[in-house]
């Protein structure tokens, strides 16, 4: 499966890429901001993608330069869902500027965070 769509899987989306590759659910975020305004949606996505059963997500910041509060609290929605079912939740290719988020916010113990795709894929194995 391979969309750029919204929660529900019916709103297209400009944040975000989805798609699910060895039952591991790729969320891709194409926005250069991860705040109040791309946050909620990015929460929807791993809540409905949970609810379907897929324990297992990637979240690809590759793209993405900024990370406010709300978007830190995405990613720690993400997080939990995946915690609360045995699941894994990783994240690659951070930038600078988010990796001093995630440091400040002293997360960098409590995400598994990866440099590249490959290496966060092998991690689902």
């Amino acid at each position: 499966m391979n969309a750029n769509f919204g929660i529900f899987g019916k709103i297209p989306t400009m944040n975000f890429k989805i798609e699910v590759q060895n039952n591991v659910l790729l969320v891709h975020v194409l926005a250069e901001r991860l705040d109040t305004h791309s946050a909620p949606e990015l929460k929807g996505i791993f809540t409905f993608e949970q609810k379907k059963g897929l324990n297992k997500m990637l979240l690809n910041l590759e793209k993405t330069k900024f990370c406010d509060s709300s978007g830190l609290s995405a990613i720690l929605v993400g997080n939990r869902l995946c915690k609360d079912t045995n699941g894994i939740f990783s994240i690659t290719n951070i930038q600078p500027m988010v990796q001093k988020m995630i440091e400040i916010a002293q997360l960098s113990s409590v995400l598994n965070i990866y440099s590249t795709m490959d290496d966060a894929l092998k991690g689902f194995e």
